[in-house]
């Protein structure tokens, strides 16, 4: 056996995690959890709920507490107050008992749990509301599935179970009507109805697809596939077991593959042979010739021109000297993760995930701001009025806004366990939470 093909004292640790975990499930089952009545099966009939008709939309921001599936709704703008919480797993018992009685099931949830869940749960990826506000869809990863939930009564509208055992991100068509979901471990991304929950089409992509972002012009949706973050062969010369790492753009219509883009050539012709090609969060500038992006374990971003299929330049950021430099403590590969533009392109916001700050920086220069403290910075979109950035930090349960202009704090307001995703939305004016449930 070699070197590279034993078990690390970190991998042994996730393998002890998973026995553990799994033999707590066992003893539960012989204990006799109790069945919840009604428990549904794996494709729940579309569920009636009264629509909001009249009323004129707000707009809010949603906030996914990935760790104990819920949905802070915040104002978009101004002074980010919290408006209420949407439960996203009313159905909790049903979906762990249907896990509990297969044990495929079961052996995947667990997977999910102690991989990429870091020991945790992951109840609610990513999330957007339906074009008339009255529910919200969202990316369940431990259970597999994408889901809708009437923001008026807090009940399950429909369920999509994704193809293989985890889903991901998501991304919204431009008019609001469907929704894509990566399916990780099938290298699937499924197109769905927003409001039936129907799926319309789906295309392969490679491996673990991660992020999708479709294009104004609503033609193609891009996605990107990170390939197996879990494991503990982290070091640059053990990348080629991470997998097929590439970007896959399909048409948004036919769901045919248009054209593939592997960032390994194109890293290379740069010089760049010590990155990564997995390619993570990912942003468009508005005229959408040129395109940056993440890759794992690296501190910075890169640059690439869509016409010229090149790498035209690359932005290091500081380090943060408290920052462990062993690979295999980051999350799922992650060094930085999260990344947004200012509407008129002229700004980057980045997320320093494991360094903890986020900083704007100037797109013209590629010069970062000042360095913003923050707890494991996730996620970063655009305010509702375009001026700040806003940050989620998975460490300290909060989101944090700070401003495009000044690259200063502006304010941070405290949400739910484990806050990743964060995305615009809208709600009925006027909007009450559902009864928790």
């Amino acid at each position: 056996m070699t070197a590279a093909a034993s078990p690390s004292p970190r991998a042994r640790g996730h393998r002890r995690r998973w026995y553990g975990a799994t033999a707590a499930i066992l003893a539960l089952l012989v204990a006799g959890a109790p069945v919840p009545a009604g428990a549904a099966g794996p494709t729940d009939p579309v569920r009636a709920a009264a629509p909001v008709s009249g009323s004129s939309l707000q707009e809010v921001m949603f906030v996914g507490n990935n760790r104990e599936g819920t949905v802070d709704v915040i104002r978009a703008r101004g002074d980010y107050a919290k408006l209420g919480r949407i439960n996203v797993v009313p159905d909790m018992s049903e979906r762990l008992w249907e896990i509990y009685l297969n044990p495929i099931k079961l052996a995947f949830y667990l997977g999910v749990r102690e991989g990429p869940g870091e020991g945790h749960d992951q109840l609610v990826d990513d999330m957007y509301s339906t074009p008339d506000g009255t529910a919200v869809v969202a990316s369940r990863p431990s259970f597999a599935d994408v889901v809708s939930i009437d923001v008026a009564t807090g009940a399950v509208r429909w369920r999509f179970p994704v193809s293989g055992y985890r889903s991901d991100h998501m991304a919204v068509s431009p008019d609001g009507t469907r929704v894509a979901v990566s399916a990780s471990l099938s290298n699937r991304v499924h197109v769905l109805d927003i409001n039936t929950g129907r799926e319309l089409g789906s295309f392969k992509t490679g491996d673990k697809p991660h992020e999708n972002i479709y294009t104004k012009d609503r033609r193609y949706i891009w996605n990107m596939s990170i390939g197996e973050v879990t494991t503990s062969l982290d070091d640059p010369d053990q990348d080629w077991t991470k997998g097929d790492r590439k970007i896959t753009i399909a048409d948004a219509s036919t769901f045919a593959t248009v054209r593939t883009i592997d960032m390994r050539p194109r890293l290379n012709a740069v010089g760049r042979t010590d990155l990564s090609d997995a390619v993570r969060p990912a942003v468009f500038t508005p005229d959408e010739t040129k395109f940056y992006f993440q890759v794992s374990f690296f501190n910075g971003f890169l640059e690439y021109d869509v016409a010229s299929d090149t790498i035209t330049r690359i932005a290091t950021l500081p380090k943060n000297p408290d920052t462990n430099e062993d690979r295999t403590t980051w999350v799922n590969d992650s060094r930085h993760h999260g990344l947004s533009m200012s509407p008129d392109g002229s700004k980057l916001c980045v997320a320093g995930t494991m360094d903890n700050y986020a900083t704007i920086v100037d797109r013209a220069t590629l010069a970062p701001g000042p360095l913003v403290t923050a707890g494991k910075p996730y996620w970063a979109t655009v305010s509702g009025d375009g001026r700040d950035c806003v940050i989620s930090e998975s460490d300290t349960d909060r989101v944090t806004a700070i401003n495009f202009a000044t690259g200063q704090k502006v304010t941070s307001v405290a949400v739910g366990d484990h806050p990743q995703r964060v995305r615009i939305g809208g709600l009925p004016t006027g909007w009450t939470p559902p009864p928790a449930g």
